[in-house]
């Protein structure tokens, strides 16, 4: 996770308002340990020197913040800043090229540069040319911006380098043994600065230094060596860690090929019905000799060619998946993949909803569906057959099939109900989107579970009580029934009731949101 739009799960675990140790975050404020000094030095420097400044230091090192500290701090009525990037551009033209357009000079030439630094001079106006990456320099680069910085009688601007020290024996190189530059190398942190920087950017983003244990900062210190830029990367991999860690003890250990047991399970019995399905299609075939085939009026369309058996025959079993109707909470833990918040980073290695349905949802299970005939995809269906025909219908063994003569058929046979047909009209529709509606966009809910199917949803809110809600989403191009608790003014309302929910529940690490999300998803549901 990297970006502050990606990152809702690491910002949710510690209460972040913006990731503290992104490279640039709202209201940064200046770390003054160590920096401050230097920057009092480089002004001093401009003022009194004729020499060119170089600002040394390693990658992460702060170089970057210092050349944006030095530009903030100047005077800008008394001082014109000029910021070039040898990055890409590191041969002598494109280097006077961007001078030039930052002055306003139409020839990229040093004579008409240092004209125009004359001119400003007059104004009562200085030049700062501040070349940052400056390692990728090359020689004859560096020559300019030694003459550059030696300028003529006409004017001479104030030249910074800020670079890696690589440069400095290329620099000694260029200048040929002569006093032209001044070096000022960059210190790292102490122990103590690194914990006072590391609290002054958990501060600005609404938490304090207690986040990390002692054993942590002095970690980090040592991983980073006191740079400020190491810091930063090394803090936020110890917070993903343990975030990760206090999630990951909660899972259940030792399964097989990393997946939960419910899965390996549902797999079991998954291989179990298909092998038994092959079996007792091939006794079927065996016993069926003459293909089912319905009488029919040539003017209708023919409706499916579904026989359906006797009272007194046997119905095979439907297979049931033990654990299939239990709900998943959202987000989940333990065992299973989490569901995080859209957009989602995928830096945690979260992953989306898993099929769930309530542990209570039996309503659904009393409807069960009636085996599908088999019918040989060789075997020709007649449209009209004028005389009797013997049917059989498929069964489960060990029954034997049933023949009976079919009367001829004289009027449209309408088609038969299906099950599912059943269930869907006895189940009421998505629930909530009235009541989701007529929040208002600013209030806060707690996500309690997300569920497949509907039946779950609804027999965990009625198992629950009328302070649940659920409500329709589309979640990886499939239906989400997500279950939701309370409305709340504010989102610490809403922190301050999911503490008051039972056990159980709270097991499952319900999230607060607020309700403007949840109503522009049921609106894309439609």
């Amino acid at each position: 996770m990297t970006s502050l739009h990606a990152d809702e799960a690491f910002l949710d675990h510690y209460q972040f308002t913006h990731d503290p140790f992104a490279s640039r975050v709202p209201g940064f404020k200046f770390f003054p340990a160590q920096r401050k000094p230097v920057l009092g030095q480089l002004h001093h420097l401009a003022r009194y020197s004729q020499l060119l400044l170089v600002v040394s230091g390693p990658d992460g090192s702060g170089k970057t913040l210092l050349r944006q500290a030095l530009v903030a701090s100047t005077n800008k009525q008394a001082v014109q800043s000029v910021v070039v990037s040898a990055k890409g551009a590191s041969d002598p033209a494109s280097i006077l090229r961007q001078v030039a357009q930052g002055l306003q000079v139409q020839r990229p030439e040093l004579p008409a540069i240092l004209a125009q630094v004359g001119q400003l001079a007059l104004t009562g106006q200085e030049v700062y040319v501040l070349v940052d990456d400056a390692e990728d320099l090359s020689d004859a680069a560096l020559t300019s911006l030694l003459s550059l910085a030696v300028g003529n009688a006409e004017g001479r601007p104030h030249v910074f380098l800020f670079a890696e020290s690589q440069l400095l024996s290329r620099l000694e190189n260029v200048a040929a043994g002569d006093e032209c530059f001044h070096v000022i190398e960059l210190q790292p942190y102490s122990e103590e600065e690194t914990r006072e920087y590391l609290a002054q950017r958990l501060e600005g983003a609404a938490q304090g230094i207690e986040v990390f244990s002692d054993e942590q900062i002095a970690d980090i210190h040592e991983q980073s060596a006191g740079w400020p830029g190491v810091i930063n990367q090394v803090a936020r991999e110890s917070l993903v860690e343990a975030m990760l860690a206090q999630r990951g003890a909660a899972s259940r250990g030792g399964f097989a090929f990393n997946l939960p047991r419910k899965h390996l399970l549902a797999l079991c019995v998954v291989a179990i019905g298909v092998l038994a399905a092959w079996f007792m299609q091939g006794r079927v075939v065996e016993d069926v000799d003459a293909p089912v085939i319905a009488q029919l009026p040539l003017d209708e369309a023919a409706p499916p060619a579904v026989v359906a058996p006797p009272a007194d025959a046997a119905v095979a079993p439907a297979i049931q998946f033990e654990g299939a109707n239990q709900p998943l909470p959202l987000p989940l833990v333990g065992e299973a993949q989490p569901v995080i918040r859209e957009p989602l980073a995928q830096a945690a290695g979260l992953s989306g909803a898993e099929e769930a349905d309530s542990e209570g949802a039996s309503g659904a299970a009393d409807v069960a569906p009636e085996p599908a005939p088999v019918v040989s995809a060789s075997a020709p269906v007649a449209p009209v057959v004028s005389e009797p025909v013997k049917v059989a219908p498929v069964v489960a063994p060990p029954v034997a099939p049933v023949v009976k003569p079919v009367a001829p058929v004289t009027a449209a046979v309408p088609p038969p109900i299906k099950p599912q047909a059943l269930a869907a009209a006895a189940k009421p529709a998505a629930g909530g989107g009235d009541w989701y509606a007529a929040q208002a966009g600013s209030r806060y809910t707690l996500q309690i579970l997300g569920a497949r199917l509907e039946s779950g949803a609804q027999a965990f809110v009625k198992a629950n009580g009328a302070d649940y809600h659920y409500f329709k989403k589309q979640h990886q191009g499939k239906p989400l029934y997500v279950v939701t608790y309370g409305s709340f003014a504010t989102r610490d309302a809403a922190q301050a009731a999911l503490r008051t929910l039972p056990a159980k529940v709270q097991a499952g690490k319900p999230w607060p949101r607020n309700f403007a999300g949840i109503q522009q998803e049921i609106a894309q549901a439609r």
